[in-house]
């Protein structure tokens, strides 16, 4: 059977003359989640039961375009491409289907004014971004994901030195590799001790410096969005911000609560996201707002600065009441199994390494809106 890896496909989606994803999931699925650019015929049920059945609806694509078939794991989607290489088309299927396309990373630098390098890896697939600080052959990583070779990979790319690894929340989107990228290089794991409720890891405390190379990383608590969360200030340049704050929007404030983890309530943790932001909107109006998400499939670097931020987002100019009235009564769909991850990444819980990617299959929902 042809395929095409998620990697590949990551590479080729930027080019306008790419292949056509045909993603053959159910409608609804696809609405949840999908490949940007992607185009749905939902013929699930059909390639599932009688693949005949899928030929009609199959037969009217562009004849000159490679057609690359989707679905969640890569199994039915081989069907559809064997029934579109019978009618004609180009088609292979994407490897692992949605389930690879969560595990594409992609990295580049940043264009923030430090005596170093800040490098952006960004998971398109999961609307994730973690960031690797490199100075003076020192390294420090932010919010990596589990997969831990594309960490390695940038550091072996800038000669590099790890020397510690951050998590500026505990997530509730994906499982964390901080801790297993800080025990493979034996090196410190900084986590505050909020959201480090089961974790053996180095606890970060607010106003706290921590030194790579030849910059100072001020630690910032800012809770709300979890109990835990802090930001990081880089030499006033950059915001290392989690999910306290968004470009368009704001971390949502009832996941802690919800997964059984927080003694908190909604409406006590909006107040207290509230006068977080008001300390991070403090900070230098050209500092690079450097969040870990973005809602859409982020291609990096994904960067604006503080005073674009404040254009942009219309939490931000919310008084405290209308604030917390806003994130306590509209509270969007949850990420797929966060109760799981969030208990994951605060070492209630342990989920096989087989397991991992079915558990964080879906979208990215860690804004407030």
């Amino acid at each position: 059977m042809q395929e095409l890896s998620p990697a590949e496909l990551g590479e080729q989606v930027q080019d306008d003359d790419g292949p056509l994803v045909l993603d053959i999931r159910h409608e609804e699925d696809f609405q949840e989640w999908h490949i940007p650019g992607s185009r749905n015929v939902d013929v699930y049920d059909e390639l599932t039961d009688d693949p005949e059945q899928a030929i009609e609806p199959l037969d009217d694509l562009p004849s000159d375009e490679q057609i690359v078939t989707v679905c969640a794991a890569g199994v039915v989607s081989q069907t559809a491409t064997a029934v579109l290489r019978e009618l004609g088309y180009d088609a292979v299927t994407l490897t692992d289907g949605m389930n690879g396309w969560s595990r594409v990373h992609r990295h580049a630098e940043l264009p923030v004014d430090v005596d170093g390098t800040l490098v952006q890896v960004a998971r398109p697939g999961k609307g994730c971004l973690s960031h690797v600080l490199v100075s003076d052959g020192e390294a420090a990583v932010f919010d990596p994901s589990h997969y831990l070779n594309e960490y390695d990979t940038v550091l072996d790319e800038y000669d590099a030195e790890l020397v510690g690894v951050f998590d500026t929340h505990a997530h509730a989107d994906h499982v964390s590799g901080a801790a297993d990228l800080a025990d493979r290089h034996d090196v410190p794991y900084y986590l505050h001790q909020k959201d480090a409720l089961a974790v053996d890891a180095t606890p970060l405390e607010d106003g706290q410096t921590v030194t790579v190379g030849r910059l100072d990383i001020e630690v910032i608590h800012t809770p709300g969005h979890s109990e835990g969360s802090v930001s990081f200030d880089v030499e006033g340049a950059a915001l290392l911000t989690g999910d306290t704050l968004f470009h368009d929007s704001v971390g949502r404030v009832e996941l802690g609560v919800e997964a059984g983890i927080e003694d908190a309530d909604v409406e006590g943790n909006a107040a207290t996201l509230y006068e977080s932001l008001q300390r991070l909107l403090d900070r230098p109006d050209d500092a690079l707002v450097l969040p870990a998400h973005d809602p859409g499939s982020p291609e990096p670097p994904v960067a604006a600065t503080l005073a674009e931020v404040r254009e942009r987002n219309d939490d931000l100019g919310r008084d405290r009441e209308a604030f917390v009235e806003e994130l306590a009564s509209d509270i969007p769909d949850h990420p797929p199994n966060f109760e799981r991850v969030k208990r994951t990444n605060v070492g209630q819980e342990s989920v096989p390494e087989e397991e991992l990617a079915e558990l964080e299959l879906g979208p990215n929902n860690c804004a407030a809106e």
